[in-house]
């Protein structure tokens, strides 16, 4: 199984409660419309929590730079995500793209491919 996971902030004129609403409830539909196009198999939405709830553990491990959330993307295997390229998948990346600029500061998003490895429960 590959992942595209995508740290996420969010633009600088939304509230946490108006992107997560956003991400959660308009965006989300539309990744789901587009992802037979794309080949994804699963799609997660990590909404981060209140950091003060949390401040004793994360105090004693270094932070995240306020990534306001996490999304991950399924996929098969690597090659089947970057087989999507026809006019369908052109499309779907567009569309999610141009929703994307809408809520996410892209330029303080990073996005990265990785294996997983299930550990537990062994598989």
């Amino acid at each position: 199984m590959v992942k595209l996971i995508f740290c996420l902030h969010r633009r600088a004129e939304l509230s946490r409660e108006q992107f997560q609403s956003y991400w959660r409830e308009r965006h989300a539909p539309l990744v789901a419309s587009h992802a037979q196009a794309l080949g994804i198999r699963r799609y997660v939405q990590c909404h981060t929590l209140a950091e003060s709830a949390f401040a004793a553990m994360t105090a004693s491990r270094g932070s995240l730079p306020g990534y306001d959330g996490v999304a991950e993307l399924w996929f098969d295997s690597l090659e089947q995500c970057l087989a999507a390229r026809g006019p369908a998948a052109r499309e779907a990346g567009r569309a999610l793209l141009e929703d994307e600029a809408r809520f996410i500061d892209l330029t303080r998003s990073p996005l990265f491919f990785a294996q997983e490895h299930p550990i537990h429960p062994q598989p």
